[in-house]
């Protein structure tokens, strides 16, 4: 099992430097891949090349680009542009995002996400292997192709959290990204689900990417405390709930990773017996424990 970190969303005045200082630690401190969110702040992909160009020998992952407000033929151009930057690091990870931010924000029609992500792919794959895209359905229509220049093929992964979205990510992507989904839900749920799909299609044995917060603590209420606070909003949004509930979470915080080194250790060395291919910390806290927590996780790299 890989382990990587994900990156946090810089700000302050000079926020690709800060972008590139955190990425150059995780890259020298020898981990395998850095994830970085598409939210609210930066552009992931931009501040990917921008960063990701200033700093070799890492995968950079997207966890995850939403998929509503991009033509896929322009993130399809996008990430083979991103990809051409970083040297054909870029893992290309997206998602349908959630009805209140497509549908409340963006003022999209969210009603069927899962005939969107299969009608996207249709478009977004093949531009991102180098060939023409032609097709016209329901929910998005193209017929175009792209000069983009890529060092190869952009591998591109799906938050495919609920069944149908699993057997998509395994027919026709290179896996998914997990977040908020605990253990037994990974062991019992993601990967027999989306494994079986992509033996039943053929295709390779998909990668599992599982994003958890961690923190390494002699104080776990503590921590556990300010998880339940950090990540409130995904213990309400359906995707994230229905994991948390198939895992027998009350919220965010009882799928932390939080304690003392040789409780995390165990944490995260089951998951690895899961499935899960990649684990990527998500470090939530600062001063002596954050500091604590990467010493850390640079011990499983050894």
């Amino acid at each position: 099992m890989r382990i990587g970190v994900s990156l946090q969303d810089p700000s302050g005045p000079a926020p690709m430097t800060a972008l590139r200082e955190e990425l150059q630690r995780a890259a020298d401190h020898g981990f395998a891949s850095a994830w970085m969110s598409n939210i609210f702040g930066v552009d992931a992909l931009t501040a990917l090349a921008v960063a990701g160009s200033q700093v070799p020998g890492i995968e950079l992952g997207t966890a995850v680009v939403p998929t509503y407000p991009r033509h896929p033929a322009a993130l399809a151009q996008q990430a083979r542009t991103v990809a051409a930057a970083v040297d054909g690091r870029l893992v290309l990870g997206i998602g349908p995002s959630h009805k209140i931010v497509i549908e409340d924000m963006f003022g999209y029609d969210y009603g069927k996400p899962i005939l969107h992500m299969k009608e996207y792919l249709a478009i977004l794959l093949p531009l991102l292997d180098g060939q023409p895209a032609a097709f016209s359905g329901t929910t998005v229509r193209a017929s175009i192709g792209l000069t983009t220049p890529s060092p190869g093929r952009v591998p591109v992964l799906i938050a495919a959290l609920g069944t149908q979205m699993l057997r998509l990510a395994g027919t026709q992507a290179d896996g998914t990204v997990l977040w908020m989904t605990g253990p037994a839900t990974v062991r019992d749920h993601i990967v027999p689900t989306i494994t079986a799909a992509a033996q039943d299609a053929g295709r390779p044995a998909p990668r599992v990417v599982c994003i958890l917060p961690v923190c390494v603590t002699d104080d776990p209420d503590g921590a556990r405390e300010r998880a339940a606070r950090i990540f409130a909003i995904y213990g309400e949004l359906p995707s994230y709930r229905a994991m948390l509930d198939r895992e027998g979470a009350v919220g965010p915080a009882d799928v932390a990773i939080v304690g003392g080194e040789d409780t995390v250790a165990a944490q995260i060395g089951a998951l690895a017996g899961t499935g899960v291919t990649d684990f990527v910390a998500l470090e939530y806290t600062r001063g002596a424990e954050g500091a604590r927590t990467r010493a850390f996780l640079r011990t499983l790299l050894t």
